[in-house]
C-alpha cells in the first residue's frame, strides 16, 4: 500500500488540476460572453497612461475562479464543517465583489459601492467566522507564532483579532490586483504555500490547492496581456478563501510572512494617503506599489515578474517557519 502521505500528495495534485481546468475551460467561455454584454472595465483616468489601452476589457472573471474552485474541490473531496465555514467566507466575499462589480459595469464607473458599505460588509462576514471560532468546541483563542513554536492566547481580543485579520487580508489582495496576472500569480503561490503550511492531512490543503488550481487557471488568460481581469468578484474572494484558511489553523501570524507582498501594497497606500493629508506631499509616485514601479519606469511585465519571485522567496519562509520545532 501506498503510504498515506503519498495518497494525500496525489489527491492535493488531483484537486488542483481539476480546479485548474475548470477555471481555464470557464474562462474561456466567459471572455466573448462578458464581451457581447460589454461588461468591460473602466479605468481610472489618474492612472498610468499605459492601462487607458486596457479600458472595455472584461471583467468579473472571478466568477470563473469562484465556480473552478467549487468543482475543484467537490469533485475530490468530502465537506467536513471547517471545509463549509471557508467555502461560505470564500462565497460571500465573492457575492460582495460581484455585487459591487456589477454596480461599476450598470453605472460604467471605476468605483462601485462606496467605502463605508465594502468596509461594514467586509466586517459582518468576518465576524460571522471569527464567532463560529470562538464558540466552536474545541477550537482555542490560541494562534500559531511562526518560528517560535508556540501559541499566543488572544483570550477576549481573539474575535476582533480575527475580523482584522480577515478585512486586512480581503483589502490587500484586492489592492494588489492592478496589473496583469499580477494578484493571479502572487495568490496562487500563497493558496499553494498554505497548502503545505497546515500540513497536508488537513482539510484545508485541499481547499488550498484548489484555490492555487484555480488562479493557475484564471492565469492562462490573465497573464499580460490580459483578456480578462478579476474584478472585486476575485479579488474579494481570494482575499477571504485565504484568510479563513489561516483562521481555521490558528495561522494568522503567517499571512504577513508569506502575504509580504500585500503588506508593501497596502502600506504604501496608507503612506500615500497620510502623508498627502499631513504633509501635503506624496511619498510615491502613485499608490498601489505596483503602479509606483511603472512610473519609475518600469514595464508591467517586469512589475510583475519581481512581485512573483518576491512571493516565491517568502513563501518558502512562510513553510519554513510553520515547520520549525
Amino acid at each position: 500500500m501506498m503510504p498515506a502521505i503519498s495518497v494525500n500528495i496525489i489527491r492535493i495534485l488531483l484537486t488542483m488540476v481539476a480546479a485548474y481546468l475548470a477555471t481555464a475551460l470557464l474562462t474561456w467561455v466567459m471572455i466573448p460572453f462578458l464581451r457581447r454584454l460589454k461588461a468591460g472595465q473602466s479605468i481610472r483616468e489618474d492612472g498610468p497612461e499605459s492601462h487607458l489601452s486596457k479600458r472595455g476589457t472584461p471583467t468579473m472573471g472571478g466568477v470563473a475562479i469562484v465556480i473552478g474552485t467549487v468543482v475543484g474541490f467537490f469533485s475530490l473531496n468530502a465537506v467536513s464543517v471547517d471545509i463549509l465555514v471557508m467555502f461560505l467566507t470564500f462565497a460571500a466575499y465573492a457575492a460582495l465583489g460581484f455585487f459591487d462589480d456589477y454596480v461599476k459595469v450598470r453605472m460604467k464607473r471605476n468605483l462601485g459601492l462606496t467605502a463605508p458599505q465594502k468596509f461594514a460588509l467586509q466586517v459582518l462576514i468576518a465576524a460571522g467566522i471569527a464567532i463560529y471560532q470562538f464558540r466552536s468546541p474545541g477550537n482555542t483563542t490560541q494562534v500559531f507564532v511562526p518560528f517560535l513554536n508556540e501559541n499566543l492566547d488572544f483570550g477576549a481580543f481573539y474575535i476582533p483579532f480575527v475580523i482584522f485579520v480577515i478585512v486586512a487580508m480581503v483589502n490587500s489582495v484586492n489592492l494588489t490586483d492592478g496589473l496583469d496576472g499580477l494578484a493571479a500569480g502572487v495568490t496562487a503561490m500563497v493558496a499553494l504555500c498554505m497548502t503545505f503550511a497546515g500540513g497536508l492531512f488537513s482539510d484545508s490543503a485541499f481547499f488550498s490547492a484548489s484555490l492555487c488550481g484555480a488562479c493557475l487557471g484564471f492565469l492562462l488568460f490573465n497573464r499580460h496581456p490580459a483578456q480578462i481581469f478579476m474584478g472585486d468578484t476575485g479579488s474579494l474572494a481570494l482575499g477571504g478563501g485565504i484568510a479563513a484558511v489561516s483562521v481555521i489553523l490558528h495561522l494568522e501570524l503567517i499571512l504577513p510572512i508569506v502575504g509580504f507582498l500585500y503588506v508593501l501594497e497596502t502600506l504604501s497606500v496608507i503612506i500615500q494617503v497620510g502623508s498627502y493629508k499631513l504633509r501635503g506631499k506624496r511619498v510615491f509616485k502613485m499608490a498601489p506599489l505596483h503602479h509606483h514601479f511603472e512610473l519609475c519606469g518600469w514595464s508591467e511585465r517586469r512589475v510583475v515578474l519581481s512581485f512573483w519571485g518576491a512571493t516565491a522567496l517568502t513563501s518558502l519562509c512562510a513553510i519554513a517557519a510553520s515547520y520549525v520545532f
